[in-house]
This record gives C-alpha cells, sequence and structure tokens, in this order.
C-alpha cells in the first residue's frame, strides 16, 4: 500500500501552492481517512489541495474550522462567482456541476437565500413523516421481492441506490418507475459522482430539462407533492427558480441518503459488535445509522465556499476569491474532538449535513433518516440472515473523493418463497 505521508506535490510554477496535495486521481480513494490525517499531520487544519486540472483549493480539515467556516457567511460565501481561478476553468472542466453558478438556493445569500431556503422548508415540511414512512416501506418490499426468491443480491443496484431515488421522485410528484425517471437517476449519478467516460455537465443539462417538464405540469395540474407546495408559495418564485431548487433538493436528498444506507448496511454486516447483535437488540440500526455518519459520511468533501475578503483561517493566509472545501468526513473524525479515538459515540453532533444558513434545510435531515431507516430496518426483517457474500476487504469504495459509497454490495441469504 502506498504511505499516505507521501503525497504528492505540485508541480513547479503554481506560486500560492507550492506544497499542495492533488485531489484528484488519488491512491487513498480506497482509504481517505490515510490522507486527511497525512494532511493534517503536514498542513494542519487547513490543507493546500489541488483541484482537477491542478486548480489550486483550501480543503478545510478541522471540526472548528469547518464550523467557523460554515457560521461566518460574511467572511466565506457560497456565491462562486467570487472565485479567483475562472480564467483558469475550460468549458469541460469535470467540477462544473459543483461550482459552476447557478441560480439556486445553493448559491444564494443572504435575504435572497433565506427566502428560497424558505420555501423549500416550507415544502419539505408537508411531508407526513409517517406517510414516507410507509411508501419507503411499500418501495423496499417490492425491491426485496424482486430478489427474495434467488437467495442473493447485489444490494447497490437492487435496492440501495432505488429506494431513496424511488421515494425523493415520488415525493416531488414523479412516477416511481419508467424510462424518463431512470434516466433521470443515471443523470444525477453522473452529475455528483462521474466515473471515466461520463460528462457530467451534459447529465446535468438533462437533468434540469427533465424538472423543467415536471415544473410545467405542475403549473397546470398541481397535487399534494414538494413540487406543487414550492410552486404554491407565497415567496412566488419563478419556474426556474424552482427547478433550480428541485435539483438541489433531489441531487441532496437521493446520492447521500444511498450512500448513508449502504455504509449502514456495510457497518451491520461487517462489525461484529453489530453484526452479532443487532437483531438482538443491544445494539441499535439507529446507533448504526448514527455512527456510519460520523465515521463514513455520506458526503465526504463539500465545494465550497469562497473568501469575501483577504483573511485567516487555521493559521493560513486565505486570499479574497480563494475556493474553500468543506472536509465533512476529515472533520468528524478531528482528533480534537476525538481525543480518546471514542469516534461514532452516540451524539449527533457531525457536520454530515453541514452547519449554519446553508447547511441541510429543515427537516430535510429527519426526512433523509426516515428513508435511510426503514430502508435497513424493512432489509434486516425481510431478509434476517443476510450476510455478505464476499470477504469484507475487498469490498471496494466508489473512486471518489466527494462521496463516500461502495460500488457493490453482494449478499445472500435463505431464499424467501414468494
Amino acid at each position: 500500500m502506498t504511505d499516505p505521508s507521501a503525497v504528492r506535490p505540485a508541480p513547479p510554477g503554481c506560486p500560492a501552492h507550492p506544497d499542495a496535495v492533488r485531489l484528484a486521481g488519488l491512491e487513498y480513494q480506497q482509504t481517505p481517512s490515510q490522507l486527511y490525517r497525512a494532511l493534517r499531520r503536514e498542513h494542519g487544519a487547513v490543507a493546500p489541495v489541488l483541484l482537477d486540472g491542478d486548480i489550486p483549493a483550501w480543503l478545510v480539515l478541522g471540526y472548528s474550522e469547518v464550523t467557523y467556516v460554515t457560521g461566518h457567511d460574511e467572511l466565506f460565501a457560497r456565491d462562486s462567482r467570487r472565485w479567483n481561478q475562472w480564467e483558469n476553468i475550460p468549458a469541460d472542466w469535470p467540477l462544473l456541476p459543483y461550482v459552476g453558478y447557478q441560480p439556486s438556493v445553493l448559491f444564494t445569500e443572504g435575504d435572497e437565500h433565506r427566502r428560497r431556503a424558505g420555501v423549500i422548508t416550507r415544502a419539505l415540511e408537508g411531508v407526513d413523516q409517517f406517510e414516507l414512512a410507509r411508501n419507503c416501506q411499500v418501495i423496499a418490499d417490492r425491491l426485496i421481492a424482486g430478489f427474495a426468491g434467488s437467495g442473493q443480491a447485489e444490494l447497490m443496484t437492487g435496492y440501495v441506490h432505488a429506494l431513496p431515488m424511488r421515494a425523493v421522485v415520488q415525493m416531488c410528484g414523479m412516477p416511481t418507475s419508467g424510462d424518463d425517471t431512470q434516466q433521470l437517476v443515471e443523470d444525477l449519478r453522473i452529475s455528483l459522482d462521474a466515473a471515466e467516460g461520463d460528462d457530467p455537465v451534459a447529465a446535468y443539462g438533462r437533468v434540469g430539462e427533465r424538472l423543467r417538464q415536471l415544473v410545467k405540469d405542475k403549473r397546470e395540474r398541481p397535487g399534494p407533492d414538494v413540487t406543487s407546495r414550492m410552486l404554491l408559495d407565497p415567496a412566488g418564485l419563478t419556474d426556474e427558480e424552482i427547478v433550480q431548487d428541485l435539483i438541489s433538493v433531489i441531487a441532496a436528498a437521493q446520492q447521500p441518503t444511498a450512500n448513508w444506507i449502504c455504509n449502514t448496511l456495510r457497518l451491520l454486516l461487517t462489525d461484529e459488535r453489530f453484526a452479532v447483535n443487532v437483531s438482538g437488540g443491544r445494539l441499535s440500526v439507529g446507533e448504526a445509522l448514527n455512527e456510519a455518519l460520523w465515521l463514513d459520511t455520506p458526503t465526504q468533501n463539500f465545494i465550497g465556499r469562497w473568501a469575501v475578503r483577504d483573511t485567516q483561517l487555521g493559521g493560513r493566509q486565505i486570499r479574497a476569491g480563494d475556493c474553500l472545501v468543506l472536509g465533512l468526513a476529515a472533520a468528524n473524525t478531528d482528533p480534537q474532538i476525538w481525543p480518546e479515538g471514542h469516534v461514532g459515540a452516540e451524539n449527533a453532533a457531525h457536520l454530515s449535513f453541514s452547519n449554519g444558513e446553508h447547511r441541510c434545510p429543515y427537516p430535510a435531515p429527519l426526512l433523509a433518516d426516515v428513508m435511510a431507516r426503514t430502508a435497513v430496518e424493512t432489509l434486516l426483517e425481510r431478509l434476517p440472515d443476510l450476510v455478505l457474500s464476499v470477504d469484507p476487504e475487498t469490498l471496494a469504495w466508489r473512486p471518489s473523493i466527494w462521496m463516500r459509497g461502495l460500488t457493490a454490495l453482494p449478499v445472500r441469504f435463505t431464499p424467501v418463497v414468494q
């Protein structure tokens, strides 16, 4: 295994970041915690890094520093048009779906952000959590029925990604199946976590077109769904504003929730504290869900914030327009908050849903918890002798420094006669 302390320096001619580490093409994608420890050891709480194409940025690793950045919008804001690197960004840059300015709630600030976030909050508050749990259980039962008779399954494609997507599109007023929905799922995956050969910019465009059609349909025929409530909200958002904010809602709900389910199932199936005792009730699914957020948070890193003016952070000189990547996974395992190494204790002070005014809007974390908890509990109830069908050490993580989830989760169990 490569020594994680042997970080690759930036190429010559990068004066702002002479000792930066590339975040693209990392050898440490399977064990990024090693990278975060190495960066913290070498650079402290704020590390100079290079994004795709050797674009300089700062990776904020410390819990206190991430909390400070997310709590001080007047210093570290969300409008990416402030970035001092735009002249170096090519039109096909793979991270454009993350950082290219869009008129969505993600990039708004101040009163405009509060207006837009308020619409999302009110629309999500209209979701009945008990009804959502029932819908998720119905979806789970149907998905499980598709493979229960075989005695084996690959859960990532057959269950983990499918369940939250179907639940989210149903919440937004779309059909839970069909070619359009499947294409939307695939395009969201590409735009958020592109594999080699994917075109994330084109995929993001297709997501927008599908949601424009949805908004048009709901404008004509509103229903009891998130999209209709956003359209009818007295704040009076335009159709395009709603399209952009729906992209944010669906993207934030689907892939992170799917990875949360995945990472919790991996913990339950590989950690003897859970694998042996979860059925007996000594350690609960709820504890596994919480520990997964601390140790394998679904969104490892979030890009980003942009410095409003010259300032300091973690002993670093930050220039106006610099990009800061929020190291959520690194912050959650910061030894400054876990001096004894007891990561995963029973508290919810993690940063997995970010922090501050731009954190996931209430009640989004509660709805994600309903989806994840129902998915895990229903699977364990329907297939109580579920076990991994491969050696735990062979499980592979997706090659992404942004998202944290497995490429596959193969399992076996006693076939269920339908």
